[in-house]
């Protein structure tokens, strides 16, 4: 992969979940290395879409995504893809499966092939980053929403990833969680694409922000008074 290409690049992309109802209409997107890019837009405007189709839940109906260089459009393209992109879910729920909360943090890694020792490392440095540290023995389904979401970003971060792709990621969390994950999203030196409505997140986290109106993403004027984080 040339150092100058885009990590992800959707050309002329177009997505419909029925076919009288179009969601994305020849959209265009490009994330640089290490660039954090916003995503803002009404609620069903396809933002989440977006990011499903960069991991090949969804296939477009038409244009190409070409994502660490290589033209992604069959299930195997994808493959590869999973174990470097890691994206946090709009919905907890759908991201957390297995009894615990360490279980769930372990999965990812160990299905990457990482040796068990490695693992029980991986899992522990990632809660005590996130103040999940003694919540490895919790059962998952009787956590909090907002502990949900601060697991489910465990498990995301507990793959090491390349590019995050970040669908609310504070969504439910308290004033002080809040806090540490921007912390802690702010420190990792990643590509982003972070969907949210909280324009405080928006302004700290990434270097540009991209409205989808139509189907189509254009460039959103920013509000802040300070250079973007570099």
């Amino acid at each position: 992969m040339d150092v100058n290409e885009p990590l992800i690049s959707l050309s002329n992309v177009s997505f419909a979940y029925e076919p009288s109802r179009p969601v994305l209409t020849g959209l265009d997107l490009e994330l640089a290395p290490r660039e954090r890019v916003g995503l803002v837009g009404p609620n069903g405007s396809g933002k989440s879409t977006i990011l499903a189709l960069i991991v090949g839940l969804l296939r477009p109906s038409a244009g190409q995504i070409r994502i660490f260089g290589k033209l992604r459009t069959r299930e195997t393209d994808f493959h590869e893809v999973r174990g470097r992109v890691g994206l946090l879910f709009q919905d907890s729920d759908d991201q957390l499966f297995c009894p615990t909360v360490a279980e769930d943090v372990a999965f990812g890694p160990l299905n990457l092939g990482v040796p068990r020792t490695e693992v029980r490392r991986i899992v522990a440095e990632t809660l005590q980053v996130l103040g999940l540290a003694g919540y490895e023995d919790r059962i998952t389904y009787r956590l909090s929403g907002g502990e949900k979401r601060l697991v489910a970003l465990a498990t995301v971060l507990a793959m090491q990833p390349e590019v995050l792709l970040l669908d609310e990621p504070i969504a439910g969390l308290d004033e002080e969680a809040t806090a540490r994950v921007m912390e802690v999203l702010a420190r990792l030196p990643l590509a982003m694409l972070l969907i949210s409505h909280q324009r405080e997140i928006l302004d700290r986290l990434t270097n540009r922000t991209l409205r989808l109106t139509n189907g189509r993403l254009r460039p959103e004027l920013s509000c802040r008074g300070e250079s973007p984080p570099a």
